[in-house]
């Protein structure tokens, strides 16, 4: 059985998680949920950052340790939220986790007993909501409060001037490699605009890597000096190691490891796309197959943050939209990869039309047509025609390209319209056919086109409800009960990707039931 191995970042619990985070997670659900629907044996990874200097400077302003801190936002905020959203991780890793810190100190004292780190002195403008040493030529003037200040491009906040005595990495002798490495894998940074920015950075040159910090002790301890902790960006990427077995369960590491693709924001991509693998490079193991940056989640025009006051809690859209209906608008409306922005009235509008009207309106049509017609057994389809058979070679089609786009390509938008395109052609396949003129019609003749109208919708319905769980797993299993699919198929989370474009797998005399409004409208859902 193929493996398949994906992660998101692991995220800071300086704050609760805003739409941003939950983003770039349920990406991550949708392709793992996808693959295991391949048949795939599926290991799926998220977690929390929980060292550094602005985890510690959070505790403190709020007046607890770093460690309770992390706690209390772990137990509150993150893990609930991946729950609520229906998040399928296989594992939850914390960076403060003995089975991560060991793993740590083990892999960085090994890079130190090679000769890859040496002890210097650094001083430069440092981001603590980046974690990051900052070029000079990156900054930006600050204006306002902030005129006369060089601030961080990302947070928008003056950077600090540090100077430290502290380990490094060598880093700048492995440029040369990293660029090879990119040329002969050209899909290993993704999009195609990341690997380019990514390209450039290093062909500028590489600074070796500050590893260490002095001035603050919330950290791995460096084994060789506890007077350091290691560098909380070196601790953190570690976990993709760590959390599959790295130097503890060498069975499940070599079955696992290397990821089949970190799915990460676009402001991390450096830390993943060039210390990462020069990391993995100067310890002899295998690079992940893709770094894939999902681009800016914008509100306003500003990227969502806490700091630039655009932080949005997930809960506020799906206490009014669904949670189904919040994981694939986000799929939906936004390229992967690319800038999108959010707004309510654009929600609102595409929930309407597409998920309310093109799908939710169909599925209720379709079984109430055979509970009223059929007396809710599925009829056989004894009088297929050219147009069943357009519908049956356009399902193949929609199957082929969804899986492609989705599994393979990170296309969640190409893939979701795909599969609404498909939702589409049954809609005017209904609307052409006319079943509910046929139903005032006794001949057998028209009570045999009427019973392959209706299977033939069913079924396609069959397929969606499979392709759909991925992305909207609530509403695609109740669709699946409604069509007497899991009495006569089995669980949805059994079928297969591949076995959804095979015509005729709904039984005849299935029972298909009217469930409830797989989207309610709106007004419905408020009351109003």
């Amino acid at each position: 059985m193929t493996s398949y191995y994906v992660t998101t970042p692991i995220y800071y619990v300086n704050d609760a998680p805003h739409l941003g985070h939950a983003y770039t997670t349920v990406a991550a659900d949708v392709l793992a949920r996808w693959h295991r629907l391949r048949g795939e044996r599926v290991w799926f990874l998220t977690g929390t950052d929980e060292h550094g200097q602005k985890i510690l400077r959070t505790a403190e302003a709020n007046g607890v340790g770093p460690q309770q801190w992390a706690d209390r936002l772990v137990t509150e905020s993150w893990q609930p939220l991946w729950d609520h959203l229906h998040i399928t991780n296989d594992d939850f890793i914390r960076t403060t986790q003995r089975r991560h810190t060991d793993r740590v100190q083990e892999f960085v004292q090994d890079l130190y007993d090679k000769g890859d780190i040496y002890k210097g002195g650094y001083e430069g403008p440092y981001c603590v909501g980046c974690e990051e040493f900052k070029l000079p030529g990156e900054l930006i003037d600050g204006e306002g409060e902030f005129a006369g200040q060089k601030l961080c491009p990302i947070h928008r906040t003056p950077v600090e001037i540090l100077s430290e005595e502290n380990y490094f990495f060598k880093l700048s002798e492995y440029g040369d490699r990293l660029l090879a490495h990119y040329e002969a894998h050209p899909d290993f940074i993704q999009p195609e605009s990341a690997r380019n920015e990514v390209v450039k950075f290093v062909r500028a040159g590489l600074q070796d890597l500050s590893i260490s910090r002095s001035t603050f002790d919330w950290g791995v301890p460096v084994p060789w000096d506890a007077a350091h902790v290691i560098y909380v960006w070196v601790d953190a990427l570690l976990n993709y190691a760590t959390a599959v077995g790295y130097n503890e369960n060498p069975e499940k590491f070599e079955d696992t490891f290397p990821a089949d693709v970190h799915i990460i924001g676009r402001d991390i991509l450096r830390f993943h796309a060039v210390i990462w693998p020069a990391m993995l490079m100067a310890q002899g193991l295998p690079l992940p197959g893709r770094i894939a940056a999902n681009g800016w989640l914008l509100v306003g025009g500003e990227k969502m943050s806490k700091s630039n006051l655009t932080g949005i809690r997930p809960q506020d859209l799906t206490s009014h939209f669904g949670v189904d209906a919040y994981r694939w608008y986000f799929l939906r409306a936004i390229a992967f990869g690319q800038d999108g922005s959010f707004s309510w009235e654009d929600f609102t509008a595409r929930y309407t039309s597409e998920l309310a009207n093109d799908y939710g309106n169909l599925a209720s049509r379709v079984t109430a047509m055979v509970t009223r017609y059929f007396g809710g057994l599925l009829p056989a389809p004894t009088a297929n025609g050219p147009a069943e058979d357009a519908l049956h070679a356009s399902l193949a089609t929609t199957v082929t390209e969804s899986d492609h786009r989705i599994g393979d390509d990170l296309d969640f938008q190409g893939g979701i319209l795909t599969i609404f395109d498909f939702i589409r052609r049954i809609n005017g396949y209904l609307t052409t056919q006319e079943p509910w003129k046929l139903a005032k019609d006794d001949s057998p003749e028209a009570r045999a086109r009427l019973a392959t109208i209706l299977y033939t919708a069913a079924e396609s319905l069959r397929a969606m409800a499979i392709l759909l769980t991925p992305i909207m797993p609530e509403t695609s299993q109740k669709l699946w009960t409604s069509l007497g699919a899991e009495a006569s198929l089995g669980p949805l989370a059994d079928q297969r990707i591949r076995d959804a474009a095979t015509w005729g797998k709904l039984p005849p005399s299935s029972t298909v039931t009217k469930g409830e409004v797989l989207f309610p409208r709106l007004e419905e859902k408020s009351g109003t």
